[in-house]
This record gives C-alpha cells, structure tokens and sequence, in this order.
C-alpha cells in the first residue's frame, strides 16, 4: 500500500479517536453538571440579616431520606428564646411597608392551619448571653422542593420567644377561654428581627 495511503488512514483514524475522545468529555462534563444541580437541590442556605443589614447568622437545610436537617447559627441577638420559622415568601425587606420582613408573608403553612402545627414551626432558638445560638434538628413537615415553590421561602428570627399557641383554655383573655386568633396565627413571638431567604 502506498506510504500517502497510510498516512491517510492514520489521519482518519486520530479524527476518529480525538471524536471518541470529545464525546466522552462532553459525557463527562454534562454528568458532572447534573451531578452539582442534583447536589444544590439537596441543600438550601439563608443568610440571616437584621433590619440594619447586619448579617446575623446562617441557617443550612439538607434534604436527606425524606427528612430535612436544619442548622442555625447566630450572633448579635439579644438572649433568650426567641421565635424561628420558615416563612412563606422569600423576601425579606427590611424596608417593607407594614414593618421590617413582613413582605415575607406569614408561616410556612403546609396546609395547617394553627401555630404549633405549621410545617414552617421550628424549634425556638436560645441565644445565650454573648449573643451567640446554635442549633440543629430534624424535621419531616417539609421538603426543600416544596419550600422552593413560585415564589419561594425564607427564614425568620423573632424578636420574643413562641408559644406555639399552647395556652390551655383554664387562662382567659378578653373572655375567651385558651390562644385567641394572633396565638394561633404567630404563637405571639413578637417582631421579626433577623430574615433569610433560602437559596
């Protein structure tokens, strides 16, 4: 066979071999960004801010088995308990019109209608006096898909301590016997001090 036969077999077949070669990378490189989506789709961050701007803390949620592992950091709150919950639009303007994250909405419902049962009620958060508070647990009431929904979600910190609308009905106010209409919607946790929205 002629030596320009050859070499034209072997520049054929390195075309061949350097196709092979890219498609495997492309292979790989669409893989890899599925692998990343998939991964974020996992896990949501908010980063709390106070109403002057303040980052006060970070909330990380991690979707695992049907479960949500919830961990909060904070500082700069003043101590005690305070309220904390999912909130049902992501935004949080401190600058809002009725007061600072209200544009946030109420509660994270989940189809519940009273405090202490929302999907969004978390457990309260201590901040000791240095200011500092940690926290972490597990919840099944919701999945980070279902807190991604149109128009998102965010985190709040009150500034009072929750309720979670357990005022049993031997207490009276206004002559009503148990939690009135604004317990069973907020647990009385007061203004809302630091907000996030989950990303």
């Amino acid at each position: 066979m002629p030596d320009w036969m050859n070499r034209r077999r072997l520049a054929v077949a390195g075309t061949t071999a350097l196709v092979v070669a890219t498609g495997a990378l492309a292979v790989n490189a669409t893989t890899a960004s599925a692998d990343r989506g998939h991964a974020r789709a996992k896990i949501a961050r908010a980063t709390l801010h106070s109403a002057d701007g303040s980052t006060v803390g970070r909330v990380t949620l991690r979707q695992t088995r049907g479960k949500v592992v919830v961990k909060a950091t904070a500082r700069g709150l003043a101590p005690g308990f305070h309220g904390f919950h999912i909130h049902a639009v992501g935004r949080c303007d401190a600058n809002a019109p009725d007061g600072p994250f209200t544009s946030a909405g109420g509660h994270y419902t989940g189809g519940r209608p009273n405090h202490g049962d929302h999907a969004g009620d978390l457990p309260s958060l201590l901040v000791t006096d240095n200011g500092r508070a940690r926290l972490k647990f597990v919840t099944d009431r919701f999945t980070l898909r279902e807190l991604r929904d149109a128009d998102g979600s965010a985190v709040m910190v009150h500034a009072g301590r929750d309720n979670f609308a357990n005022i049993p009905d031997r207490y009276s106010a206004a002559g009503q016997g148990g939690p009135d209409a604004t317990t069973l919607a907020t647990g009385d946790a007061g203004a809302r001090a630091a907000c996030g929205v989950l990303r």
